[in-house]
């Protein structure tokens, strides 16, 4: 049988009021390999397991200020699965008993068989290993379930999607920040459905779509003949949302005046209908995201504050998609994929140069733009043929021009015909550029990536194409 003390030095806490007892665990621990720790006291094992990472825990239940009972209880309500050794008199077996159903794993009489001791202990971190595997390996499972929709691996969008994590089984409202194209509303539906809340309903709502005249009847709802043209009882989106999400699409752009009516719902979790005295009182959770810069719209106060600090409870940042080069190619096969299955093309593939084109391009429409371009490209080929270029089949005239060629343009405006022969080409600096970092990164791929700001595999196809590998 493995060791698992011998493939790491494991924590134990001693909470025990008896000095001696304390004394013998601590030698006994320390011979086995093992770092103990003492608390003399309930209260005081509470306070170590609240500040340090502890392993397993050996717990007297009979201790002045705090019992074991309270430890019991604390670890229960903070979730804390760590493995508990009651030890006890042999009087106090019931009370130890109670101690198991709390969830305790295993118990021990005075005075102690520290053979029993070890035995139990390795017994108990071996199935607390296990335990942990298992519980690592259902959050991955789930998290591919949730983010299925989701298509990425890259540092920056994996930093997104496990704060999303912490925030999905909460009730905190979420804000999330990003601009357009980067996957709001998907980002807002995997943690609806990661929620308490997923059998409930997700009900989108696009705020800028909304005209002043019609939100107050579109959000709350109205009364029969409580307008001209209202001639049925309508549900408003804040109702409908009742025991489920409601999620605020580009909220930056609600009207003002509508404002502070959204405010007190939220607050209250109470609507009126428009036409109706009384209110009813609703079971929501608000999503809301926006690509604007609420700092500005603070300070000119066309977005009330009191209403933004409640939606921003817990921020969530979208990165750009130039800022995740790295799943630029899995959405574009992704893109690909699915177009061609659904319009019965077979065997499209991209060339490199397509692919380089795709990862030099900044996509200032990010995921959007680039499910647009892979579809016309699609487009224009045929079955068993390969897509040479995305570039071309993107409208030029729409394009917005990246930093690089913006210079370019005002280089051949303003120098003097006689020196534009003397400039290097884009290329020629790439390549120097490359190849300096490379030698600087003393040929390591992942450093020279980080260097450049790309990713590893536009580099891999760079030094080929340079011919520096």
């Amino acid at each position: 049988m493995l060791h698992p003390e011998k493939e790491k030095q494991y924590r134990v806490l001693v909470a025990d009021d008896d000095k001696s007892t304390r004394i013998l665990l601590n030698h006994f621990l320390r011979k086995m390999g093992y770092l103990p720790i003492e608390a003399t006291d309930g209260e005081e094992c509470i306070a170590i397991l609240q500040e340090e990472s502890i392993d397993i825990l050996l717990l007297d239940i009979n201790m002045p200020k705090k019992d074991g009972f309270d430890v019991m209880r604390y670890l229960q309500q903070k979730g804390k699965t760590l493995p508990v050794i009651m030890i006890t008199a042999l009087n106090n077996i019931p009370n130890t008993v109670k101690c198991i159903k709390m969830g305790a794993y295993e118990y021990l009489t005075k005075p102690l068989d520290v053979d029993r001791l070890e035995i139990v202990m390795r017994n108990a971190i071996s199935e607390s290993v296990l335990h942990d595997a298992v519980t690592q390996l259902k959050k991955e499972l789930r998290s591919k379930e949730i983010f299925r929709n989701i298509t990425g691996e890259s540092g920056a969008i994996n930093k997104a999607k496990e704060q999303a994590l912490q925030v999905m089984e909460t009730d905190l409202n979420v804000l999330i920040i990003g601009e357009s194209g980067t996957g709001k509303e998907l980002f807002a539906q995997a943690i609806h459905e990661g929620s308490k809340r997923q059998n409930g309903p997700f009900i989108s709502v696009n705020c800028a779509a909304i005209s002043h005249e019609l939100a107050e009847s579109l959000l709350f709802g109205h009364s029969k003949g409580s307008f001209t043209g209202a001639s049925n009882d309508h549900e408003g989106f804040f109702e409908q949302a009742d025991k489920g999400t409601l999620f605020l699409d580009e909220i930056g752009d609600m009207n003002a005046d509508i404002q502070a009516k959204v405010l007190r719902a939220i607050q209250e979790k109470k609507i009126r209908r428009v036409g109706e005295k009384s209110e009813r009182r609703i079971d929501f959770r608000v999503i809301s995201a926006t690509h604007w810069n609420f700092s500005d719209a603070l300070n000119s106060n066309s977005f009330r504050d009191d209403l933004y600090y409640r939606l921003e409870e817990y921020p969530l940042y979208l990165p750009p998609l130039r800022e995740r080069r790295d799943d630029i190619l899995p959405l574009a096969k992704r893109f690909l994929e699915e177009f061609c299955s659904a319009n019965n093309i077979k065997n499209l593939q991209f060339t490199d140069e397509a692919i380089d084109e795709m990862l030099d391009y900044h996509w200032p429409g990010n995921i959007r733009e680039l499910k647009n371009a892979i579809q016309r490209s699609a487009i224009s080929c045929r079955n068993g043929e390969e897509i040479t270029s995305v570039m071309q089949h993107m409208g030029n005239h729409f394009r917005k021009k990246d930093k690089s060629l913006q210079t370019l343009d005002s280089v051949s405006r303003f120098e003097p015909a006689g020196e534009i022969a003397s400039i290097r080409s884009l290329e020629e600096m790439e390549r120097d550029a490359i190849e300096e970092a490379f030698k600087a990164c003393k040929r390591n791929p992942t450093k020279t990536a980080q260097v450049l700001g790309i990713g590893r595999a536009t580099l891999y196809r760079k030094l080929k194409k340079f011919g520096l590998n």
